[in-house]
C-alpha cells in the first residue's frame, strides 16, 4: 500500500525525497521574505552622512522605538555570525594543538576582561578613519563591540567541551581515520553543541550591555551615537525622562522574548539531537516554532540542493589529512619544536610588554600607576565577592533548572530576559534606591556588577546539568542515590567543568561590568565608587588613551595572576577528574 501511494495519478513514481509543497511552506517563505525585507531596509539606513563635529541625531520620540529596536537587533546578529566562526576555528585549534592552547587560552582569559570601552576607544577612531563622512564606521565599531562581548565566553566553552570529550569517541575517530574535516563536523561540533548553545545564549544576553554602551560613546571629546535602544535610553536618561526609559525597557523585554522564542528556544530544542547516550530523557525541550519548521519541506529541499557543494567541500578538505594517531609523534622532534615556539613566543611577549610600559611611563606618572593598581585591587575584591555569592546562589538553581525540562521551558525565557537586561537601563532606579537608603555605591556597585556577570555561572551550570546523560541518571536512581550522596557522586562532577568555565567568564565579565557599575548617573545626579572601573570610564570620557590603556593593562594583570594561581588549576582538575 505504501508503494502504491508513491505513484501519481498518471502512474509515474513520485520521488519520496521531493514531497509536494505544504501550506506551511508558504508560511515559511513569507517569513523569510519579511525577514529579508527587514534586513535590507535596516541595512540600507546604516550608511548615512556623518560630520566630524556633529553626532547622528537620536530622538526620544516613542514612535521611533520600533525602528531603533530593529537597528539594535540587526547589530546583535551581525556580531553573532563572526563570533560563531571565530569560536569554531580557534576553539578547535586550541583543543587540538598544545602549543596553540598555550597562547589562545591565556589570550581569551585576558581579552574577556578588557573593558568594552577600551575596545571602543580604539575601534571607533579606526573604523571612522576607514569610512570617513559615513556612519558605517560607527556601525562597524558597534558590531565589533558586540563581537567582543560574545566571542570570548563562546570560544572558552567550545574549547572546554572538546577538552573533556569522551576518550572512547576520540579513539574511535582515530581508528576510523576520519579526516580532520569529517571529525570536526561529525564529532567535535555535535559533542559540544548543547553547551555551546547555552553559552551562546548567555553571551548574547551579555552583548546587549556592550551594544547599549557602543551606541552612545564619547571618545576624544566627540560624542558618537547611533539609532538604537541603547542610545535612546542614554538620551532619555540625560533628559531625565523616566517614563520614556520605562517604555524603552518594555520594548527591550519584548525584543528579548521575541529573539528567545524565534531563535534561541528552537536552537535549544534542535541541539537535543546531539545527545550521546543510550536512553532518552523523560521530556525533551520543545519549541512550537521548531515544530513548524520541521513540518515544512523547504529545509529538506535546501539540504538536497546544497549536498553537492558539501561533498565537493569535503573532498577539497581531504588535503588537511586524517585524524592523527597518538603513537606517530616523534617526542624528540616535538620537544625541539616546542622549545623554538616558546622562545619566539616569549620574545614577542617581552617586546610588547616593554613597548606598552615605555608608553605608559611617558604619559602617566609612576605614583599614579601605583594608585591605579590599588583601585584595581579594590575592584578585584568586588569581583571575588560577586563570584562567591553567585556560586552559592546559582549552582543549586541551575542544576534544578537543567535537570527538569518542564522547569527549563518556563525558566529559560525569564532568565534570558534578566541576563539580557543592560545594567544602565536601571540606573534611575539604582540612583533613587541608593540615595534613599544611604548605601554607598562602593557596595551598591557589586549588585550592579552582578546584574551583568552572575548569569555566566547560571547558564553554564544549566548547560552542564541538562547534558548529564539519562543513563547515568537512571543508574543513580537504581542505586538509590539521594541527597548529598547524589550531588557528590553525580551532579557536582558532571557540572563542575561547565561551572569552571562559567566562573572564569563571570570573573572577566565582572571586571567589564565594573566600568558601568562604578559610575552611575540619572539627570543631574552622579554617583561614583572607588575602583578601576570609574578610573577607566573617566579616562575614556576625557579621551585620555594612556590612562585608559593603564586601566585595561592592570585588569589584565590581575586576571592573569588569579587565573594562573587558581582558575587554571581548577580548570585542569575539572578536565582530568570530572570529564565523562
Amino acid at each position: 500500500m505504501s508503494k502504491f501511494r508513491q505513484f501519481s495519478s498518471s502512474g509515474a513514481l513520485r520521488n519520496p525525497r521531493n514531497p509536494r509543497l505544504r501550506p506551511v511552506d508558504f508560511l515559511v517563505v513569507l517569513g523569510v521574505i519579511a525577514l529579508f525585507y527587514l534586513g535590507v531596509r535596516v541595512g540600507a539606513t546604516a550608511d548615512q552622512p556623518l560630520r566630524a563635529d556633529q553626532a547622528p541625531a537620536v530622538t526620544t520620540d516613542p514612535g521611533e522605538l520600533p525602528y531603533y529596536a530593529a537597528r539594535s537587533a540587526f547589530r546583535m546578529f551581525a556580531g553573532l555570525v563572526p563570533a560563531v566562526i571565530f569560536t569554531l576555528i580557534f576553539g578547535t585549534w586550541a583543543a587540538r594543538s598544545r602549543r596553540a592552547a598555550k597562547v589562545i587560552v591565556p589570550a581569551l582569559d585576558i581579552l574577556q576582561s578588557v573593558p568594552v570601552l577600551t575596545f571602543l576607544s580604539i575601534t571607533v577612531t579606526g573604523f571612522i578613519a576607514l569610512f570617513p563622512n559615513s556612519t558605517l564606521g560607527l556601525e562597524f565599531a558597534s558590531i565589533f563591540a558586540v563581537f567582543t562581548a560574545l566571542v570570548w565566553n563562546m570560544a572558552l566553552a567550545f574549547y572546554q567541551s572538546l577538552s573533556t570529550q569522551s576518550k572512547d569517541l576520540d579513539e574511535a575517530a582515530r581508528m576510523m581515520r576520519l579526516t580532520r574535516w569529517q571529525r570536526f563536523w561529525k564529532l567535535d561540533v555535535p559533542s559540544g553543541m548543547i553547551a555551546q548553545v547555552w553559552n551562546g545564549m548567555i553571551s548574547f544576553g551579555a552583548a546587549w550591555f556592550a551594544l547599549s554602551a557602543s551606541e552612545t560613546i564619547s571618545v576624544m571629546g566627540n560624542d558618537n551615537a547611533l539609532p538604537g535602544v541603547g542610545s535612546y535610553v542614554t538620551q532619555a536618561l540625560d533628559n531625565g525622562e523616566g517614563g520614556r526609559v520605562a517604555l524603552a525597557i518594555a520594548v527591550m523585554i519584548t525584543m528579548v522574548v521575541s529573539v528567545n522564542f524565534f531563535f534561541w528556544r528552537p536552537v535549544t530544542a534542535w541541539a537535543e539531537r546531539f545527545r550521546t547516550e543510550d536512553c532518552e530523557i523523560a521530556e525533551q525541550p520543545r519549541s512550537w516554532f521548531l515544530t513548524l519548521l520541521r513540518r515544512s519541506t523547504l529545509p529538506g529541499r535546501l539540504g538536497q540542493a546544497l549536498r553537492p557543494a558539501g561533498e565537493a567541500l569535503d573532498r577539497a578538505m581531504r588535503v588537511l589529512g586524517t585524524t592523527p594517531g597518538r603513537l606517530h609523534h616523534d617526542p624528540v622532534r616535538r620537544k625541539h619544536a616546542d622549545r623554538v615556539f616558546y622562545t619566539l613566543y616569549t620574545i614577542a611577549v617581552v617586546v610588547i610588554v616593554w613597548q606598552a610600559f615605555s608608553y605608559l611611563l611617558a604619559h602617566v606618572p609612576l605614583p599614579e600607576m601605583g594608585h591605579a593598581a590599588l583601585l584595581a585591587l579594590i575592584t578585584y575584591g568586588r569581583v571575588l565577592l560577586l563570584v562567591a555569592v553567585s556560586t552559592l546562589v546559582w549552582v543549586p538553581i541551575g542544576v534544578w533548572i537543567g535537570m527538569n525540562p518542564k522547569v527549563n521551558r518556563i525558566a529559560q525565557p525569564i532568565v534570558q530576559v534578566l541576563a539580557s537586561f543592560p545594567t544602565n537601563f536601571i540606573f534611575p532606579l539604582a540612583v533613587i534606591v541608593l540615595g534613599v537608603s544611604g548605601i554607598s555605591l562602593n557596595w551598591g556597585s557589586i549588585a550592579l556588577m552582578a546584574l551583568g556577570a552572575q548569569w555566566y555561572v547560571l547558564f553554564n551550570v544549566i548547560a552542564g546539568a541538562s547534558a548529564i546523560p539519562g543513563d547515568l541518571r537512571e543508574a543513580a536512581d537504581n542505586l538509590g542515590l539521594r541527597g548529598w550522596l547524589r550531588w557528590k557522586s553525580l551532579i557536582l562532577p558532571a557540572v563542575f567543568p561547565h561551572y569552571t568555565t562559567g566562573a572564569i567568564t563571570a570573573s572577566g565579565g565582572a571586571w567589564n561590568a565594573s566600568i558601568q557599575a562604578e559610575i552611575v548617573s540619572y539627570g543631574t545626579t552622579t554617583l561614583t565608587a572607588v575602583g578601576i572601573g570609574a578610573y577607566i570610564q573617566q579616562a575614556t570620557t576625557e579621551g585620555d588613551f594612556a590612562r585608559n590603556l593603564l586601566g585595561a593593562v592592570l585588569m589584565s594583570v590581575y586576571v592573569v595572576i588569579i587565573n594562573r594561581l587558581f582558575w587554571r588549576r581548577l580548570y585542569n582538575f575539572a578536565q582530568k577528574r570530572c570529564g565523562l
